[in-house]
């Protein structure tokens, strides 16, 4: 990638200068680093605090993968999108990490890395998602501030067990991806898709991947299979307007015909599903014997027991009214007054209660 590429995609021209490069860059995701970096390797001229804005991108880079790396080896947990795709950058161009994303093989998996982070990190938000009934899948987003809160975004680590979430509606939740990294980061980037518009960022992680060795046939039923088909298209469409798709136009053109069907069956099978997010009643010591989440009964609500914090789910996914908050409380108390070793409310159907209270 160079700098001609940042121009184009950001539709600055290039008599403006880095300046106004940089400047336009400001509005988007993670460019500002990305043009920060191109331009320190063309060698441009830039001051202290630009060269300290780009250390610090940098050192995130090397946080999140060091943080990756203790998880990998001592939980199983792997990375997926963000930090894999970082690896077909070229060292002097590093690409930036707004958040890590992990998948975890099972419940107990995420605990433990979740376990590890509390521990190891100054973590001030613990936010915990329940996708789907049976099977469930648990989603945990742990986030803390950076070296420099004020200008800097906050350190945040996604962990699931599933890899990819869909729209909760036609697209399931999907447990595993591909077994080929650069296929496997080419379905990361078209998940996206599902939840916002492609952007500029997502062209240049095209091109980093258009060199790999893709196979059209073979990628394009992946794809399709991963119900990612129209997102896929439309990706490569808009990265094809600035970048060559080198082995990705096979796959394209492969793909062109499982677009219709794919859409055809969002239509007919959409069954839409309200995740549940749960609303922080109080964190914890961490539960160290604990290997799963607890769900119990709270009126109308559910109390979500983790090993680092309790939450209350509502029926709906909404908002708690003030009435569903006081039975959690209660609810909660009556479980805290229990002496170990006596039974205790019996969790909700069909979901497995820690091993140790």
């Amino acid at each position: 990638m160079n700098t001609d590429l940042l121009y184009r995609l950001l539709d600055v021209d290039p008599a403006a200068g880095p300046v106004e490069l940089l400047h336009r860059a400001r509005g988007a995701r993670h460019l500002p680093y990305l043009v920060l970096a191109a331009l320190a390797r063309d060698g441009v001229r830039m001051g202290e605090h630009a060269r300290a804005e780009l250390q610090r991108a940098r050192d995130r880079v090397d946080c999140y993968a060091r943080i990756a790396r203790d998880l990998v080896d001592a939980t199983g947990v792997r990375p997926i999108r963000d930090l894999p795709l970082a690896g077909y950058y070229p060292p002097d161009l590093p690409r930036p990490l707004g958040e890590l994303s992990l998948v975890s093989p099972t419940e107990a998996t995420l605990w433990q890395a979740v376990n590890r982070l509390v521990t190891d990190h100054p973590v001030e938000s613990v936010e915990v998602t329940l996708l789907g009934e049976r099977p469930r899948h648990t989603a945990v987003t742990l986030r803390w501030p950076a070296e420099d809160p004020l200008l800097d975004p906050w350190y945040q680590v996604r962990l699931a067990t599933a890899a990819l979430t869909g729209d909760l509606a036609a697209v399931p939740v999907r447990p595993y991806l591909a077994a080929d990294d650069h296929v496997e980061c080419l379905i990361a980037l078209a998940e996206e898709g599902l939840g916002r518009t492609f952007r500029a960022d997502d062209v240049i992680d095209v091109a980093r991947l258009a060199g790999q060795p893709f196979e059209p046939v073979e990628t394009a039923a992946v794809v399709a299979a991963y119900r990612l088909a129209p997102e896929t298209v439309a990706l490569l469409d808009l990265a094809a307007e600035h970048v060559p798709l080198g082995s990705l136009r096979g796959v394209r053109t492969v793909l062109e015909a499982e677009v219709a069907p794919e859409l055809h069956r969002r239509r007919t099978l959409a069954r839409p599903l309200r995740p549940r997010h749960g609303t922080l009643l109080r964190r914890t010591v961490i539960r160290h014997q604990w290997d799963e989440a607890l769900l119990l009964p709270a009126g109308a609500a559910t109390l979500l027991l983790t090993p680092v914090a309790d939450y209350l789910l509502t029926p709906d996914g909404t908002r708690p009214t003030e009435p569903e908050r006081t039975a959690a409380l209660a609810a909660l108390a009556a479980w805290d007054a229990t002496p170990p070793g006596t039974p205790h409310p019996a969790p909700c159907p069909g979901l497995s209660e820690p091993r140790h209270r």
